[in-house]
């Protein structure tokens, strides 16, 4: 794909590459990575068909979010994007060709690719063309019962304008000829299909011969939709589907309750700006016209389909066909253990232990790390549990940023105000999408006696904290717990994120700095070993990596190796920059957002950047230096180096001070993922990726080996 131009100098490079990446453009490439597992044939064939449904989900999210976002921004006509400094109008028409190039891509891998790969493993989408008497007369039954009443066609005329389409349904546009019951001439209706309906219907025993025989919810609809028009004859029928802005625009300055105003703003959401129509291919081209213009759309804002309109919702196959023999072998995660010092052999650190009557004493005794998924999540939430009931428990503080529906950690902090402790917690509502829920919690945590705040206005409360304050004879101690996800038991079945627990007195008074902070109105930045932002994480970082690149100067043993979601922060990729002309060793795991542009002699050749594509979702941020050798630092965060985590976010960075957990973090979040080279992407200077090759050698996979290592 042709790169963005830019304005920026490039005198610090060879070639006209421009100094940074794209932010946008780079997240396209991310998805084209997810999309390459769909037509990886070393995958289980029904995971593949989810990460072909996860391209499409993150594809919405693309242009509902940022997409949308750079069209405001170009309202500006001297607005710029960052860190490329581009004009946002020329970003804007550089990725309208790759959005489609992927879309049409999506559609070959559904239609060239899975189709014929499910029906050799008699998994069938069988099309209207193929459908026999006995289908027909299933199908047409199940219309009739399931679907026709729940249908509300709206035919357009001066007394039914054209209906309010909300955000990402499935709609059909028909055309018509012929007279209704009232003697109107009617040419055109619009049929939206509830989100209710399954979009993928399987076909029972008696409608078909097939064990796994599947229709598209479209498909019925095409074959049947003349019944929701008796008298006239239907002469077209097109599915279309309209993606429209999801950002919300509140003003927190001016809001005197912000639950309020979000709510108000929800209510909204799903009627935002049009961005993008996708249409059935086949649609006629005056009726694409009508319909862009309906939603005051430009023809580039137009996608033809051949297939579902919404291919996100094919994940229901995987649970439809009942074929565990497509897809991963189930993975149990493991029961809480203590671990071990570190031995030679990192594969065998790991043992069984019978549990102390209380996590307390367990982590009075040294500190603990938990790596999900690998590790169960059910010591953070026995972790409250306990502290809801612990009658030396004074008072238990914590930071919620998504926690999921009928979360057990909600409980534990509802009981635990029950209870008599003191019950803070920091509720982000601003969540993306997970707004609505947040809502929810917050106002039960309320009526339980929880002390419930919502952060701080402008900056969105991302950091992930837990503290617990105990008596413990004539002395406060504090048990802190800290990790790099969010504290959602579902998530951490998927996402892989490491938790710290510690009773480090260091630690504990910084978090309690943070969450004063958070709930009141004092200045206490002055934190012993915690990096936070907005304040002190952008500037620690950077501090760290010129300090890497003097060790290099003079000629001391330096490296950096930093793994994260996404990296755009301009001033830390300057400093990167620096460090690797420095001489510096820098290799980074970034796996979705890269702004930084690595291999380039003179300005970034000693920096490598990997992408890790696998069956979980990579989540940790993990910074590592090396400091001479002699005294390396090694951090966790709930920040990823990208401006809003550094700038306009309440973050934090833990340092991991135990030896043990030191080289755990270390063996499993770095090194192994380092050596990957079956989900392994490395990051070419033109912002393409390649798949790491293996040269012969034998595949390695860091997920595998964890999930390995893991089980035993």
């Amino acid at each position: 794909m042709t790169d963005i131009q830019t304005t920026n100098d490039t005198s610090e490079t060879v070639d006209t590459l421009p100094r940074y990446i794209n932010r946008e453009r780079s997240l396209l490439e991310f998805n084209r990575r997810v999309l390459a597992q769909a037509n990886n044939p070393d995958i289980p064939l029904l995971e593949r068909v989810k990460y072909l449904c996860i391209s499409s989900s993150n594809m919405d999210e693309f242009f509902e979010v940022r997409l949308a976002s750079l069209l405001e921004l170009a309202e500006d006509p001297h607005a710029i994007t960052q860190p490329d400094g581009q004009p946002a109008r020329t970003v804007i028409e550089c990725l309208s060709k790759a959005t489609h190039e992927i879309v049409e891509e999506q559609y070959h891998t559904l239609n060239n690719i899975l189709i014929p790969a499910l029906k050799n493993e008699n998994i069938r989408f069988v099309r209207r063309n193929h459908w026999t008497e006995q289908h027909k007369e299933w199908i047409s039954k199940f219309f009739i019962e399931e679907l026709q009443p729940v249908l509300s066609a709206v035919g357009l005329d001066p007394s039914h304008p054209f209906p309010k389409v909300l955000n990402k349904t499935l709609n059909f546009i028909v055309s018509l000829e012929g007279k209704d019951a009232f003697g109107r001439l009617n040419g055109l209706a619009i049929v939206p299909v509830p989100r209710s309906l399954p979009r993928l219907i399987k076909l029972p025993p008696e409608a078909t011969d097939g064990e796994n025989d599947f229709v598209f919810l479209s498909s019925v609809l095409h074959a049947n939709v003349s019944r929701l028009f008796p008298g006239m004859t239907v002469t077209g029928c097109y599915q279309f589907r309209v993606t429209r802005n999801t950002n919300l625009f509140i003003d927190e300055e001016e809001v005197d309750d912000l639950m309020s105003a979000l709510r108000g703003e929800l209510s909204g959401r799903q009627y935002g700006g049009a961005i993008r129509l996708e249409v059935a291919d086949n649609c006629p081209q005056h009726m694409m016209d009508y319909l862009l213009d309906r939603f005051k759309l430009e023809p580039d804002a137009l996608y033809k389909v051949n297939g579902p309109v919404n291919l996100h919702r094919l994940d229901a196959v995987s649970d439809m066909a009942n074929r565990p023999d497509l897809l991963f072998k189930p993975y149990t995660q493991k029961s809480f253990a203590v671990k071990k010092r570190p031995s030679k052999n990192a594969f065998k650190i790991f043992t069984r232990h019978k549990e102390p009557d209380k996590l307390f004493d367990k982590i009075k005794q040294k500190d603990i790390l938990l790596h999900h998924p690998y590790d169960s999540f059910s010591p953070v939430i026995e972790f409250l549990k306990q502290a809801s009931k612990d009658p030396d428990v004074l008072a238990i503080r914590m930071t919620l940023y998504r926690t999921g529906e009928n979360s057990e950690i909600i409980k534990a902090l509802e009981k635990a105000a029950q209870n008599g402790k003191e019950v803070t917690a920091v509720v982000e509502l601003r969540a993306r999408f997970d707004e609505d829920n947040n809502i929810i919690q917050a106002t039960r945590l309320q009526d339980a006696g929880v002390h419930v705040v919502y952060g701080v206005v402008g900056y969105k409360t991302h950091a992930k904290m837990i503290l617990v304050v105990r008596r413990e004879a004539d002395r406060i101690r504090y048990y802190t717990h800290m990790g790099t996800g969010n504290y959602h038991h579902i998530t951490t079945r998927f996402y892989s994120d490491f938790g710290l627990f510690t009773a480090n007195p260091e630690i504990g008074r910084d978090a309690l700095k943070i969450f004063q902070q958070l709930t009141s109105l004092g200045d206490t930045k002055n934190l012993d070993v915690l990096l936070q932002s907005p304040f002190t994480l952008q500037s620690g970082m950077i501090e760290r990596i010129e300090r890497e690149a003097e060790h290099a100067r003079q000629g001391k043993p330096s490296r950096i190796i930093a793994k994260m979601n996404g990296l755009e922060e301009k001033g830390i990729i300057d400093a990167l920059y620096k460090a690797s002309q420095a001489g510096v060793k820098i290799d980074l795991i970034v796996r979705g957002i890269c702004s930084l542009r690595p291999g380039i002699p003179g300005l970034s050749e000693n920096i490598t950047v990997t992408s890790i594509i696998g069956r979980f979702l990579e989540h940790h941020r993990i910074y590592y230096f090396e400091n001479d050798g002699a005294k390396p630092e090694l951090f966790c965060s709930s920040a990823d180096w990208m401006r809003r985590n550094l700038m306009a976010r309440v973050e934090t960075c833990f340092p991991i001070l135990d030896e043990a957990c030191f080289q755990q973090v270390y063996t499993e979040g770095l090194a192994m993922y380092l050596q990957d080279n079956t989900g392994a992407w490395i990051l070419q200077p033109d912002g393409s990726y390649l798949a790491k090759q293996t040269n012969n050698e034998q595949p390695y996979s860091a997920q595998n080996l964890l999930i390995e290592k893991y089980s035993n």
